[in-house]
């Protein structure tokens, strides 16, 4: 059987990589582990295909360039909510930034979206990066990966201003009402190992209650390692891990998450 990891950061884990980020920082505190090493692992646990999600231009850059030589390997392009103070007057990169929607294994535009729980940006410039990013997904028929925390309030006006986006809200973790709110809105949901060490119930019920024809696996390595590897760094092969609790908790067989999740991320991203 196969399964899909829709959302990791193993390029950064490459040992040329030159990237200031709190990705790299915590691959090279992990003793900066390979990536075709991840990769190799991956698909002894059967994890054939993979998301590589950038945040930045220059780790969109990189993620586009890993993926082009890796086979069951793909690249999405985009600019996190967090680093909106650094594009948002910034022409020139976001030229740059635009030329990639068009580069080879490039199948969806984000991690986007708006994230107020940190405000390292101002909404405003948060906001006028989620546009510019939305505007660029429709203009090349692309899915959308969001990242959006405590902000589905701001984050519904803006995205019901378009019509046609297709995506994911990716390491979904808020209640049924958001949950709702994601499906009423034709989004997938993206799961991870935060599901595994999650208390509050509300949330698992959420998790429990997504529509298996809406459910898209993830890591996001290296973060959100699940539960029972918590205090080592997250990889695509933990999409296993995930999997079977997810297919405990919701009391569906394991081939049948394997089998609708990856299902799923072909029919959104065309991972084939």
């Amino acid at each position: 059987m196969d399964l899909t990891d829709t959302h990791c950061h193993i390029h950064e884990a490459h040992d040329i990589v030159e990237l200031s980020t709190e990705t790299r920082s915590r691959y090279i505190k992990a003793g900066s582990p390979s990536p075709d090493d991840m990769i190799t692992r991956a698909q002894a646990d059967d994890v054939s295909r993979m998301l590589c999600v950038g945040t930045t231009l220059e780790d969109s850059e990189l993620a586009v360039a890993f993926a082009k030589t890796r086979d069951g390997v793909w690249a999405s392009i985009g600019l996190h909510p967090h680093e909106a103070k650094v594009y948002a007057s910034n022409a020139k990169a976001l030229k740059r930034f635009t030329a990639l929607a068009d580069k080879p294994k490039v199948v969806a535009v984000g991690e986007c979206g708006l994230d107020f729980y940190y405000n390292h940006s101002l909404p405003a410039e948060q906001e006028a990066i989620l546009r510019f990013q939305i505007e660029l997904a429709l203009e090349h028929k692309l899915p959308m990966v969001f990242h959006v925390r405590d902000a589905f309030e701001q984050f519904w006006p803006i995205f019901e201003e378009y019509k046609g986006i297709q995506g994911v809200v990716h390491s979904f973790s808020a209640s049924q009402k958001e949950l709702d709110q994601v499906l009423d809105h034709g989004l997938y949901v993206g799961l991870n190992g935060i599901a595994t060490f999650m208390k509050d119930k509300d949330q698992l019920n959420a998790v429990k209650s997504v529509p298996i024809e809406k459910l898209l696996l993830e890591t996001d390595a290296p973060f959100l390692t699940p539960v029972p590897y918590r205090g080592t760094i997250c990889e695509p092969k933990h999409v296993r891990v995930t999997a079977e609790f997810l297919a405990d908790l919701r009391g569906e067989p394991f081939k049948e998450i394997a089998l609708k999740t990856t299902e799923n991320a072909q029919a959104l991203f065309g991972l084939r």
